[in-house]
């Protein structure tokens, strides 16, 4: 028995650190400013929100939207401010210091099988 329950929770513990996997994957492609590694999360669409623009684009779109803010916001660092996970959906909450400017951003994911995809990616004025 207590060998069973030892293995359920070494299941449940290696399953939530998959869970998150995606969404520190996307902060760490973040703070590179490498759109190309935060775009293999991108789900079929993605909302992206901009100070300038905001609109829900395909993913080849939407990395090229996300390649040309990193070209034009080259990043210096992310610092993590909140992340959170509701009903299966991953969360984040940073601020994004880039040579031009510091935003607001905020990261949703859901999880679509077995995989954690990004929804929406804001980055807001501060």
């Amino acid at each position: 028995m207590k060998r069973f329950l030892l293995i359920c929770l070494s299941g449940l513990i290696l399953a939530s650190f998959t869970l998150l996997g995606g969404i520190n994957d996307v902060v760490s492609a973040l703070k590179a400013g490498n759109s190309a590694q935060i775009a293999k999360y991108f789900d079929n669409t993605v909302e992206i929100t901009l100070p300038e623009k905001s609109n829900s684009y395909s993913k080849s779109q939407a990395e090229l939207i996300l390649r040309d803010f990193f070209t034009n916001n080259p990043v210096k660092s992310f610092t993590l401010i909140h992340q959170g996970d509701n009903a299966g959906s991953q969360y984040c909450i940073g601020t994004l210091l880039t040579k031009t400017a510091t935003y607001r951003t905020t990261i949703y994911m859901k999880q679509k099988g077995d995989k954690q995809l990004l929804q929406e990616i804001r980055f807001e004025n501060k």
